[in-house]
């Protein structure tokens, strides 16, 4: 094939009309009597129309994709039968047409250099619509996603494209935390962190783990058009929520804690955390994702020269896995009672001595609080229960004060704050619970959701990154990950062989201006 039926004659000519028609429309009368806001609306459609057809005029110029050497695709079979072919991308600027060369044989699959030279995915829209649809679907709805697309870009989307889109785009989100990266180990505080919580979220029957989808088929309510007391109309799927960072140690006394929840004492301003990761899954275990935490912190301390500390909220089968993975890896893992959890039960036990809206409750909360953080759970969980017995509560009446009795003798092991502040660690889980907030509630919750599991994990891993910081990177991996997929592997040894380029015609005003 000779390079001038290769390319064809003036490739961007298209383009070059469109910018001298916007040009003119800018000059003409019917615009001057534009607003603003109008003039913008017209330019944006207008300009869009102009980057696709430079696009277009790009994709023309690199056609049809031919190589000088022989093709010999992953099954080392030589592809010597070349046809011609086109096919459809969606980009942000509107569709255009990819001509390339097909190189074949009878009774094999076709390989395409060109589309390997631009990385085109497998699906009709670009990386871009595809970067842009993912953003959308961390934000808000699948609807409003189709909808962002279609008011800031020039490609089109349906809702279900829209969903497909964004699992793609998560697809390599446990290759790239496993993947080497860079030492975050230098310059950072020297307490290493790892806390880990769940939330539950509104799933579809079918996407329901097992118990929880049968439990729901056999549930039946009282009434037919209301809830009762305590009845749920949907069932949720529990997302386990993990956050590793590291931080700097901050020592305080106890009365520091004491007037920081009472918000009487600013106080002295706290290291804020460093290197923050955030994720949630729906689809893994507590005990997957747990495992996965202590990686990602191992990965940042190998030699375990920080001081390790697990922030909990008491739940026994977290707490049970956390000091087996720290066993099993020779980790000295200081594991701590969230104090905030400690308050809460403290209140609802006041609540039995006091009456809602009571300021004596509130220093009866603080004044065994004051002890807890010393160090005292255990005195203070008998003398709540025998202040409870003096007054012949019935057994009823008493639960709150004898659940918080039980949590402060079952977790006194874990609830050494007097040490804890001296020491400089953190005692509030603020971080997992932000995490829980972000991640899950603010997306997941919003009214009418009802999830899938493959939408719910994907958005999930989305706005992880996010929030993690990780996103730009995380894209530049996925983009390599999808070329060694879908072109790569395709060719022998991974070796693509190097598309021709010809030179791009030269139109007859680029000649006069050169030659001016």
């Amino acid at each position: 094939m000779k390079a001038q039926d290769a390319v064809p004659a003036n490739p961007f000519a298209s383009a070059r009309e469109q910018f001298d028609r916007i040009v003119r429309d800018l000059e003409s009368e019917t615009t001057f009597a534009m607003t603003h806001g109008d003039l913008e609306e017209h330019l944006r459609t207008e300009g869009f129309e102009l980057l696709r057809r430079l696009f277009q005029g790009h994709l023309d110029a690199r056609r049809p994709g031919e190589v000088a050497e022989t093709v010999v695709g992953a099954d080392g079979a030589a592809r010597t039968h070349r046809r011609e072919g086109e096919r459809q991308l969606m980009t942000i600027f509107g569709e255009v047409t990819v001509r390339r060369m097909r190189y074949g044989g009878r009774g094999i699959d076709s390989v395409i250099p060109l589309d390997a030279a631009l990385n085109l995915p497998v699906e009709q829209h670009s990386h871009g619509v595809r970067r842009r649809v993912a953003l959308e679907a961390t934000r808000g709805s699948f609807d409003d996603a189709v909808d962002a697309v279609r008011t800031t870009t020039a490609a089109t989307v349906g809702k279900r494209q829209a969903e497909a889109l964004t699992a793609a785009a998560a697809v390599d989100f446990d290759a790239f935390y496993t993947a080497p990266r860079a030492d975050e180990s230098a310059a950072t505080g020297s307490l290493l962190v790892i806390s880990t919580d769940g939330k539950g979220v509104v799933m579809r029957p079918e996407a329901l783990r097992p118990a929880t989808r049968k439990a729901a088929r056999t549930r039946r309510h009282k009434l037919k058009h209301r809830l009762s007391k305590g009845e749920k109309r949907d069932a949720k799927r529990m997302a386990m929520v993990a956050a590793v960072y590291t931080i700097a140690p901050f020592v305080r006394r106890p009365s520091d804690i004491v007037h920081a929840l009472a918000g009487t004492e600013p106080g002295p301003a706290r290291p804020r955390p460093e290197h923050k990761r955030v994720w949630a899954s729906l689809a893994k275990s507590a005990e997957e994702v747990i495992v996965e935490a202590f990686d990602e912190a191992e990965r940042r301390d190998p030699h375990h020269t920080r001081r390790w500390v697990a922030l909990v909220d008491g739940n026994k089968h977290q707490i049970r896995i956390m000091r087996r993975e720290a066993a099993a890896r020779g980790i000295a893992l200081t594991i701590i009672l969230d104090i905030i959890h400690v308050t809460e039960y403290l209140w609802k036990a006041a609540h039995v001595f006091f009456a809602e809206g009571d300021r004596a409750a509130e220093d009866w909360v603080t004044e065994r609080l004051r002890i807890i953080l010393h160090g005292r759970p255990g005195a203070m969980a008998g003398g709540m229960r025998r202040s409870a017995t003096r007054r012949a509560l019935d057994p009823g009446d008493r639960a709150p004060v004898d659940d918080c009795a039980d949590y402060l003798v079952d977790y006194k092991d874990l609830m050494h704050y007097d040490a804890y502040l001296a020491d400089g660690l953190p005692i509030a889980t603020g971080v997992i619970e932000g995490a829980c907030r972000h991640l899950v509630n603010d997306r997941m919750d919003i009214t009418g959701a009802r999830w899938g599991l493959d939408g719910a994990e994907a958005v999930l891993r989305l706005r992880a990154l996010k929030s993690s910081g990780d996103l730009d990177a995380y894209w530049s991996f996925h983009l390599g990950r999808e070329y060694e997929r879908n072109h790569k592997s395709r060719f022998r040894g991974g070796v693509i062989p190097a598309v021709l380029h010809f030179p791009t015609p030269r139109s007859s005003s680029d000649r006069a201006q050169k030659a001016a």
